[in-house]
């Protein structure tokens, strides 16, 4: 099926009389009728529902139509991107391991990386998106887990190797972890370029209208973890918390990483999407394909308007011709990349800031990527924690206005742009 069938049909078929749209299964518990069943739930040795904190069927639904529209064998849905990202490295990267990650990665991401699990004993190391290969390898070290990057950058936009970075982590024998948020599954899969792990904010443009906070994470089911054991005890190893399953033996390479994130994380951290949000979500996902044609379109019209406005000192957007990682874009996103615009306004943090407060159409917003144009100053917003090195290594300048297309008319934008300059 093409990825737009996929988007409305996937994840949930109906049986002859059951609901059409998936149930929203609002639960906490499940009964069952002897201990023993409930015993093989928590041995791991049956399929089923016990807790919603653990797992929830309106979840799995919604996770199975991403794992689909990625290509991936297993997903499941978190509380938050921050939590899937969080899940995605913790679930193989512990107190005395390192991580290798792309510099231009959402502030709150780096912030995580940086400060929290710094503090839990996880030491990352960050390097450019646009790193040479010789680059890359100087930055593993023994204990290296992972290597993580966003397809399409946030603020910064650039647009990350995939191959290369791919290429990296599997010569020092780890996986590479994917943000896809910004592109989506319909402009870029990062499975077919080499990545193994793929994490989303599906708050963004997956859910499209503000509704509902929520993340995923997805996987290729294509590393062999077994390969590493070593590196890997996790996976390889008996877990003495179920009874010495050892899950590459019990689930194979398409279900360990999944299986141990949610029976060890979930049911430590409870990071759990709620049904309802993932129902909203799961309506989102049923209109993606659509939808982000038309960010892209739009973010592409005012690229080009603000490219060639005298009050504007630089635009970045990977689809404008020109631009620095156009020709990676075209690799990667040949069918359009998203529907984020960020540029420099001459004069400074104070006059970015002033343009934004006479946007009429465009709100200030601590948010991107919905059915609503909105726009922030993350310098002074998600980038906040970050000094002037760090910013710069993100790729954050102070006069960065970070503007995200809605589904509005290209000419309204356009003309509330025009309007807040002059």
């Amino acid at each position: 099926m093409g990825i737009g069938t996929k988007c409305v049909q996937d994840g949930y078929r109906p049986g002859n009389g059951e609901p059409r749209q998936i149930p929203i299964i609002q639960s906490t518990t499940f009964k069952y009728d002897t201990s023993q069943d409930m015993g093989k739930l928590f041995d791991l040795e049956a399929s089923g529902y016990f807790y919603t904190r653990l797992q929830n069927p309106t979840n799995d639904y919604v996770a199975a139509k991403i794992a689909s529209l990625e290509g991936g064998t297993a997903a499941m849905l978190t509380s938050s991107g921050q939590a899937a990202n969080f899940y995605a490295v913790f679930n193989i990267a512990s107190c005395g391991d390192h991580v290798v990650a792309s510099s231009t990665i959402y502030g709150g991401t780096y912030n995580l990386f940086a400060v929290t699990m710094k503090r839990m004993g996880v030491e990352f190391t960050f390097v450019s998106p646009h790193a040479t290969a010789e680059e890359l390898d100087a930055a593993f070290q023994p204990n290296t887990k992972a290597v993580f990057g966003e397809t399409i950058a946030n603020p910064a936009l650039s647009v990350l190797d995939i191959e290369k970075f791919a290429e990296a982590a599997h010569r020092h024998g780890v996986p590479l972890i994917v943000d896809n948020t910004f592109a989506t599954p319909v402009h870029c899969r990062p499975f077919e370029f080499g990545a193994d792990i793929v994490t989303h904010s599906t708050t963004k443009y997956m859910d499209g209208h503000g509704a509902g906070v929520g993340g995923c994470i997805v996987d290729s089911g294509k590393f062999d973890w077994t390969k590493y054991a070593d590196k890997f005890p996790g996976l390889c190893e008996p877990d003495d918390s179920y009874h010495g399953i050892t899950y590459t033996e019990k689930f194979g390479l398409e279900g360990a990483y999944i299986t141990k994130a949610t029976a060890q994380l979930m049911r430590d951290f409870g990071s759990i999407q709620s049904p309802q949000n993932a129902f909203l979500l799961n309506l989102g996902l049923e209109s993606l394909h659509v939808r982000i044609k038309r960010h892209a379109e739009n973010g592409l019209a005012v690229a080009k308007f603000l490219q060639g406005h005298d009050k504007i000192a630089w635009v970045k957007y990977c689809g404008l011709e020109g631009d620095d990682d156009y020709e990676m874009a075209q690799k990667y996103l040949p069918n359009g990349s998203c529907g984020v615009v960020s540029f420099g306004v001459k004069g400074g943090r104070a006059a970015a800031e002033d343009f934004m407060q006479k946007l009429k159409v465009a709100a200030i917003e601590t948010h991107v990527a919905d059915a609503r144009t909105c726009c922030l100053h993350p310098a002074s917003a998600t980038h906040r924690q970050m000094n002037d090195e760090e910013l710069a290594a993100a790729g954050v300048s102070p006069d960065l206005v970070r503007y995200s297309c809605g589904l509005e008319d290209a000419e309204d934008l356009i003309a509330d742009l025009k309007q807040a300059l002059e």
